[in-house]
């Protein structure tokens, strides 16, 4: 397979995700809304920071609301990551690649493509945003399930699965990150305790998580089952402990590389090590930093190995 066809099967797998997370990354902060108590103040300028995209809002934006954060990460197109642009790059993506997938793909992508583009206005009302919302994670796991069962297992599906896996845990750890940024604004006030655990609950929703987490838990939702749940499941398919191992079982189909490798285990060992009673105590963003520097590194071994043409 010629690298650049790989390189762009990685990277639909990737922005596919990257629109329905953003989605779901939203969904974190707004569905507080409808379960805190009146006279809470929500914080939206984290989602911005939390998606690494601070300094281009700063460019374009002068006022912190919530009206220019949504509006930024979702259909801005000079946010490269908002949903807009995480769909039109994926559809200019497909459009090189078409021969590689099946064409129902092309039609599902091009109708959440222009659903999104033709109704951006729904983002404007708290009622139809969610339904806007929903409609784009429909709509991508609908793209990513005819995917699934309509196209060749071969070397071209192998990195869309790793490219939509490297993303899957990425945007966990993320939307794992909103709660340790704090998405409640409590002000010093200590009547906001009984509500914590509304926010993971929350977070497991964000995920479709909720069940499972009763399933597998069999416990009350809870800070530290939600962060084991959610970091260390190795049957739930959007923790980050399952995408990982899912990208390790693509490898045997790949040309082996050591770097890529020794990179994946090195990841691998961090979550599954990592002591979640010590991390309630002491904190969690130094652990979700240092998970997504690894699946920074991770990406960058991909790239490396498979994606870079030789010099002539």
């Amino acid at each position: 397979m010629l690298s650049r066809v790989a390189d762009s099967l990685y990277w639909f797998g990737r922005y596919l995700q990257r629109a329905e997370n953003t989605a779901r990354l939203i969904n974190v902060n707004a569905n507080l809304l409808l379960d805190l108590p009146k006279g809470m103040t929500m914080g939206w300028e984290p989602l911005v920071q939390i998606v690494g995209a601070d300094e281009t809002y700063k460019e374009h934006y002068t006022d912190i609301t919530e009206a220019n954060i949504l509006r930024f990460l979702m259909l801005d197109e000079r946010n490269g990551g908002s949903i807009l642009s995480s769909l039109h790059a994926a559809r200019e993506i497909l459009r090189t690649v078409r021969d590689s997938m099946p064409r129902e793909v092309w039609e599902k992508l091009n109708d959440l493509h222009y659903f999104v583009q033709g109704r951006g206005e729904m983002v404007t009302s708290r009622t139809r945003r969610q339904e806007f919302l929903q409609r784009v994670i429909d709509g991508s796991v609908l793209v990513y399930g005819t995917l699934t069962t309509n196209m060749s297992r071969d070397v071209g599906f192998q990195f869309l699965k790793v490219g939509t896996n490297v993303e899957q845990a990425d945007m966990t750890t993320r939307i794992l990150d909103v709660r340790s940024t704090s998405l409640i604004d409590s002000s010093g006030r200590h009547d906001l305790a009984p509500f914590y655990n509304i926010q993971w609950m929350s977070v497991l929703r964000s995920l479709t998580a909720y069940q499972m987490y009763r399933r597998h838990v069999r416990a009350r939702v809870n800070r530290t089952g939600v962060l084991r749940f959610l970091l260390q499941n190795r049957e739930f398919p959007r923790s980050v402990m399952f995408c990982l191992g899912a990208v390790g079982a693509c490898l045997p189909h790949l040309p082996q590389n050591r770097n890529v490798e020794r990179t994946l285990w090195r990841v691998r060992a961090l979550v599954q090590d990592a002591n979640i009673e010590r991390l309630v105590e002491k904190g969690l963003s130094e652990l979700i930093d240092e998970i997504q520097i690894g699946l920074g590194e991770m990406h960058a071994s991909f790239a490396q190995a498979y994606f870079r043409t030789p010099a002539a």
